[in-house]
């Protein structure tokens, strides 16, 4: 399979939505060279989620595996690789806590993100089965970042306070385990 390159910040596809991928095409061989494309890309760069605009393709499909309990944000739930098409938010409950979020389309900086921490996802697998999934805490977050790039947002334009966006490196050094004043 092929690593394809994350277009960043400032390439139009990222702030177009992406269409519903076709439901007769899921599991058809386009489809998981898509699949297996994203998989490769998000290992090369390191991520934990990838959606299909942020290597220009625009469509409606994520990936997301967290392998390691430790990464850059912290600790957090691991989740096996996961195929995500076409997929919807509910919040159930609208308890919103702020994260420090990063992203592969806008490489060596950092936001802070307030977000709902209880949401219901549903969405198409793989094989084409519909699923869904309660999610809370950090992974509500997780998925939330990467459903936005499906509607043509990033996480820059959910930062309340752009005294709270910097380089990565600043971030290890100034914010790292220390939530903004007002937490």
């Amino acid at each position: 399979m092929t690593v394809r390159e994350v277009i960043r910040m400032g390439h139009p596809t990222l702030r177009k939505l992406a269409l519903p991928y076709p439901t007769n095409d899921i599991g058809m061989a386009e489809f998981n060279i898509l699949v297996e494309d994203m998989r490769e890309t998000l290992h090369a760069a390191g991520g934990i989620g990838l959606a299909a605009p942020q290597i220009d393709v625009l469509y409606q499909v994520v990936v997301i595996e967290i392998v390691e309990s430790r990464t850059r944000y912290g600790e957090i739930e691991t989740l096996p690789f996961s195929v995500f098409v076409n997929p919807k938010i509910t919040v159930i409950e609208n308890n919103a806590a702020g994260y420090w979020e990063g992203c592969l389309s806008i490489p060596g900086m950092m936001g802070y993100v307030k977000r709902p921490q209880h949401i219901l996802v549903e969405y198409l697998d793989q094989q084409n089965k519909p699923r869904s999934m309660e999610v809370t805490g950090f992974l509500a977050t997780v998925f939330q970042h990467e459903f936005d790039h499906l509607q043509g947002e990033l996480y820059v334009d959910r930062i309340s306070d752009m005294k709270l966006f910097a380089f990565e490196k600043e971030y290890q050094l100034f914010q790292l385990g220390d939530p903004p004043s007002g937490e």
